[in-house]
């Protein structure tokens, strides 16, 4: 089965991980702080605090924000579950806004109709690797007086106006699994240019470890002493697999250019199937794209999924808007809440993505898909 997403492993991603293998280091060691320092040259200089998944991330995130009971989270349903239900896990009632038609982002209007004075975040997905309209949503948030978040699951390398995925929020959130740009096997971070929400989401993701006698309230018991003032969960993320993220960014550009040669020849050989729509991107937008997200059109998707991975092609769907999973459907949330999102989630088939599929096995998508859409 040919899949929808895959690693892209190196012999020099063997050789990172096995030098620290032999080394004193397993869990947060020196690779930990090169990998962070090497995630903030993508994130225009905005530091990063390395955690255990993306998942991870966005649970840190919410916590370095102060979400809490009594807070609300405006979010889009068109994401994986997590972005929602980590808000969800911290107390928060969480609002979910409408997605563009054409993007599967945020619609920034359907998010301004939303906030109100309880509005703590608003969070942004960018929808398979293309930046939302963060200048838009900017304005939405500040209006409400509330946090801008941008979950970049899926956009680590791109850029919005210019301006470097990492540096548009005031808190954006990265995983790194296996099928995403970037990968650690597992792991996610969080990067906050504010220096208190950074240092809250450093600290969350420890424990909530204070070490520094400066800052501790019974200094004195000793070297070994240290005190949490505020609760905080283990998400570090071991020194063995920051090794492995370093190496991979190192080929992030060659990565991303590979990616945007696929999405380029999937436009050409496409472009004149019939019963498709094609993923749109915005002139001022750098994609980096970790989906190639089509829409079958006429209510053929599930017949196009069965036939495509019986052909061993293994595509994919995201994804199921999160209110419609029943945890939320037990909290009240019902089909219809976002009719743009639901129509996208209909008709959306991810097709195969990653650098190291080859153009001959490209083409056999395509020509796969032509073939049942004729």
């Amino acid at each position: 089965m040919l899949p929808y997403g895959r690693q892209s492993i190196a012999e020099s991603d063997v050789e990172a991980v096995t030098e620290v293998l032999r080394g004193d280091w397993l869990t947060k060691g020196p690779a930990v702080g090169a990998f962070e320092s090497e995630l903030a040259r993508w994130t225009g200089g905005v530091p990063c605090v390395a955690v255990t998944s993306g998942t991870a991330a966005l649970h840190v995130a919410y916590a370095a924000a102060r979400v809490g009971p009594g807070d609300e989270v405006v979010t889009s349903p068109l994401t994986f579950v997590a972005t929602a239900a980590t808000a969800a896990m911290l107390g928060a009632r969480v609002v979910f806004a409408d997605v563009q038609p054409d993007t599967g982002n945020l619609d920034p209007g359907s998010a301004a109709a939303l906030v109100t004075p309880r509005t703590r975040v608003v969070t942004a997905v960018d929808y398979a690797g293309h930046p939302a309209d963060y200048d838009e949503l900017r304005t939405v948030t500040d209006g409400a007086g509330a946090l801008l978040m941008a979950d970049a699951a899926h956009s680590i390398g791109s850029a919005y106006k210019g301006r470097p995925v990492g540096s548009l929020a005031d808190l954006t959130t990265f995983s790194f699994f296996p099928t995403k740009t970037v990968t650690t096997a597992e792991g996610g971070a969080v990067a906050a240019a504010d220096p208190e929400r950074f240092l809250r989401a450093a600290r969350f993701m420890n424990h909530g470890l204070i070490r520094d006698p400066a800052e501790q309230r019974h200094p004195g018991e000793g070297g070994w002493h240290q005190e949490v003032h505020t609760f905080g969960l283990n998400y570090r993320l071991p020194d063995v697999l920051c090794a492995l993220g370093l190496s991979q960014l190192r080929r992030l550009r060659r990565f991303r250019a590979r990616r945007a040669e696929l999405v380029a020849r999937y436009h050409l050989m496409l472009s004149d199937v019939p019963g498709l729509a094609l993923p749109a991107q915005r002139a001022y937008v750098e994609p980096s794209w970790h989906l190639y997200p089509i829409r079958v059109r006429d209510g053929r998707r599930r017949e196009v999924y069965d036939r495509m991975r019986a052909a061993g092609i293994g595509v994919q769907v995201n994804y199921l808007p999160a209110y419609l999973h029943p945890v939320f459907e037990d909290l009240g949330y019902r089909r219809g809440l976002c009719p743009v999102a639901e129509a996208y989630y209909a008709e959306e088939l991810s097709l195969p993505l990653f650098p190291c599929l080859s153009d001959v096995q490209q083409e056999r998508v395509a020509e796969t898909l032509a073939g049942i859409m004729s």
